[in-house]
């Protein structure tokens, strides 16, 4: 059971740091610098949280087979766009969550077999 905690975390981990990459090319659009504080910050934390997140991927796959944890990895294409939904505002047709539903339905018979 802490293998799969810790599998989702990093899935989590992997769609926080896209969502702080996306905010610090946002910061680098107004700022005209990778190295201006607010740029420079978010991209570090991205970064921090990344190789947490990759570390910690490494400890799971020690403990699983890789095609048996590998389909949370998908997770990734759901937590994404719905966190960009609500930080940046970002619109997505009907067709789009159809597409979302089949990825968490895929992961689930992947996940259950």
């Amino acid at each position: 059971m802490l293998v799969q905690i810790i599998a989702f975390l990093c899935v989590l981990g992997i769609a926080i740091g896209q969502i702080l990459f996306k905010l610090s090319a946002n910061s680098l659009e107004q700022t005209g610098h990778y190295f201006s504080p607010k740029t420079a910050t978010i991209f570090f934390i991205a970064l921090i949280i990344y190789g947490i997140s990759t570390l910690a991927w490494i400890w799971v796959l020690q403990k699983v087979e890789l095609g048996r944890v590998y389909p949370l990895m998908a997770l990734a294409f759901v937590l994404v766009p719905l966190c960009s939904y609500f930080v940046f505002g970002e619109k997505f047709s009907t067709q789009y969550f159809i597409g979302i539903s089949l990825i968490v339905m895929g992961i689930i018979v992947a996940v259950k077999a």
